[in-house]
């Protein structure tokens, strides 16, 4: 069902896209827009895992530094069917995890210091399991097609607002395609992201066949984020495995998470 609704939210960002550009730089012009966002984000997207732990302050370690860490990543690793990826962490109080890759062959998993202090090893068993099904469904092939649309649209809206459009006797209907269009693509693309995190939720406790240790650490890294804040930007905070900007006043408003408690009871009827 989650593939289903991310299939349907793409269609409609197409449509967006189609939409506002006919509105304000005809057909050629949504076409230019489309593929000079789709080259911004290639690179993006081809160097996903080394851009996103440069700007996380992650670090590699090798297996004797932490041999519990790396034999519970590869037991997931190998439950899910993949070689094992390259191992990270961040000296973050925070507890929260993240994984990246383009493909299982270049996936990396990296994890703070606080969710090794907060979590139960079954519980971040549990994570790891979240994480690497990100990798495995092409999450971040997904997120990058995504945002090369968004990034098109945003493209046209912007030229629409500084030149005009096609069409310039429909100068209301330019004027709120120009506002409106960058909005539903922003909130298309959280919603693409939320469906993704529920995805992750249910393939990953499938792959440790444990979907009650997911959901007790869903529980604790919630809190635990409301906590403590940490200092990412902005366009990774839907990398996490919870929001890292929960304990913000008004974070909730463009989340790229769906509700903690609503992944908790999505988890808890796997288990029933």
């Amino acid at each position: 069902m989650n593939n289903i609704k991310t299939a349907v939210l793409l269609a409609a960002m197409s449509g967006l896209l189609i939409a506002i550009g006919g509105s304000l730089g005809g057909s050629s012009g949504a076409l230019m827009a489309l593929v000079f966002a789709g080259v911004m984000n290639f690179g993006s997207y081809w160097f996903s895992a080394d851009i996103v732990l440069k700007t996380a302050g992650a670090h590699e370690i090798k297996r004797e530094q932490d041999p519990a860490l790396f034999g519970l990543i590869e037991g997931v690793a190998q439950d899910a069917g993949m070689p094992m990826p390259r191992v990270y962490v961040m000296d973050e109080m925070q507890p929260n995890a993240f994984a990246t890759g383009r493909n299982p062959q270049h996936a990396a998993v990296a994890v703070t210091t606080g969710i090794r202090q907060l979590l139960t090893e079954r519980e971040l068993r549990g994570v790891l399991g979240h994480e690497l099904a990100h990798v495995k469904n092409r999450d971040i092939l997904i997120s990058s097609v995504v945002a090369t649309i968004a990034s098109a649209i945003s493209m046209l809206a912007w030229r629409g607002m500084w030149f005009g459009g096609s069409d310039r006797r429909n100068g209301v209907g330019g004027l709120i395609a120009v506002i409106v269009a960058p909005i539903a693509a922003t909130l298309i693309q959280l919603a693409v992201s939320r469906s993704r995190e529920f995805e992750a939720d249910h393939d990953g406790a499938e792959i440790v066949r444990d979907p009650e240790a997911l959901a007790s650490a869903l529980q604790k890294l919630e809190m635990g984020s409301k906590r403590i804040t940490m200092d990412v930007p902005q366009s990774t905070a839907h990398m996490y495995i919870v929001n890292p900007f929960a304990g913000i006043r008004g974070a909730a408003l463009f989340a790229t998470h769906p509700p903690t408690a609503e992944r908790v009871a999505r988890l808890r009827r796997m288990s029933s």
